[in-house]
């Protein structure tokens, strides 16, 4: 009895080390490899995970091994099959009705216990069940991803009057995808609404809710109203919403024929102007609260913008950095310098390379525009 209670005993201790050590990562080729260097340092002298390709993922063959492989398990066309004095276990790798492929275990010399054996069914289990979750959140991801780049893809078309040009850069394809987004809408009298927003969070629910305020503003738009009072349309109509995310907005509406652009910001960051040869230049908006929260309080400024001139707004992602300081985020960005003769799509890339958005820690949205010369 006290051999059976102490061979439980170490058996729990391994199975405990086995949470602890398996699964750390989201990544499936991760979890398979903690999976075998966690057998291979104790209950096996080389282990490895073989994956047949089935299901809904194309993965095949041997994709992780710990151990001495040499003389045990040599060729994974025969996994099954001991090679000389070797002891091999061959454990289903399955999860949820999807088959992944098989572990395999080998010891030289003596055979695995039964303690042992379970032990291996109860490492593969905790891995497969792992990897489905990694694969659930793959999935997700991609939808949110693709939902999200087919929303910003193709803003609505301008003005004629002016030049537009737009970037999303997400932070990574194995990132949760954030709720950035951009939008231009045609006004009367050849004026133009720009838009950027970023809804707070990440995922699926945040890519949704993004996907909720565009169409709001696009209903909001059509009556014309003044960029502030659309804004609190807005607000309003979110917070009606209880399950809606807050999210930044700052809109634009830019009138050619007047010369002039006028700003509203509901928690968002400045917009910035370019002009050609020279610096940039924060312009100061009033900030309101942020959309969804039905506070409201939201003011407008019209400022000239002349056809040297280059409007560009963005998402945090753009300018934050981890442990800076949001006023040196923004004068970095105010310090770059846009050579003469540069299009509007060519200013974006200037700014987007000045501030290394490719490596920026979150997704980023940037939108500009540029009044088109008058015919003459």
């Amino acid at each position: 009895m006290v051999a059976d209670r102490d061979g439980l005993q170490a058996r729990l201790r391994t199975m405990d080390e086995a949470v602890g050590r398996i699964g750390t990562s989201s990544d499936e080729r991760t979890i398979w490899r903690e999976l075998t260097g966690f057998l291979s340092r104790g209950l096996c002298d080389a282990a490895a995970v073989e994956l047949t390709g089935g299901g809904r993922e194309a993965r095949s063959g041997r994709v992780a091994t710990a151990g001495d492989t040499t003389g045990l398990l040599d060729d994974p066309d025969l996994p099954a099959r001991p090679a000389g004095s070797a002891h091999v276990v061959s454990v289903p790798l399955t999860g949820r009705g999807e088959v992944y492929g098989q572990l395999l275990a080998a010891r030289a010399q003596t055979a695995f216990s039964a303690d042992e054996t379970a032990t291996l069914h109860f490492a593969a289990r905790l891995a497969c069940a792992h990897v489905g979750h990694a694969r659930r959140l793959a999935a997700t991801e991609r939808i949110a991803l693709d939902l999200q780049r087919a929303l910003v893809a193709e803003p609505g078309r301008p003005h004629p009057n002016l030049e537009v040009a737009s970037r999303y850069l997400p932070l990574g394809s194995r990132a949760l995808v954030g709720g950035d987004w951009f939008e231009t809408v045609r006004l009367h009298f050849g004026r133009t609404l720009l838009v950027v927003g970023d809804v707070m969070g990440h995922g699926l629910e945040a890519a949704v809710d993004m996907n909720g305020y565009r169409s709001i503003l696009r209903d909001v738009a059509s009556t014309d109203l003044a960029p502030h009072r659309v804004l609190r349309q807005l607000d309003a109509l979110s917070a009606a919403d209880d399950n809606r995310r807050p999210a930044t907005c700052l809109i634009v509406r830019v009138d050619p024929a007047r010369g002039t652009a006028a700003y509203a910001s509901a928690g968002h960051l400045p917009p910035a102007v370019f002009t050609a040869g020279g610096p940039g230049e924060l312009l100061d908006v009033p900030v309101g609260p942020p959309l969804g929260t039905g506070v409201g309080g939201y003011e407008a400024v019209a400022l000239p913008f002349t056809a040297d001139q280059t409007v560009l707004l963005y998402t945090d992602g753009l300018v934050e950095r981890r442990g800076e300081d949001i006023d040196t985020s923004l004068a970095r960005l105010a310090a770059l310098r846009i050579p003469a003769g540069c299009g509007v799509t060519e200013v974006v890339d200037a700014v987007c390379a000045g501030l290394d958005a490719q490596h920026a820690e979150d997704d980023v949205a940037v939108l500009a525009a540029r009044l088109r010369p008058r015919a003459t």
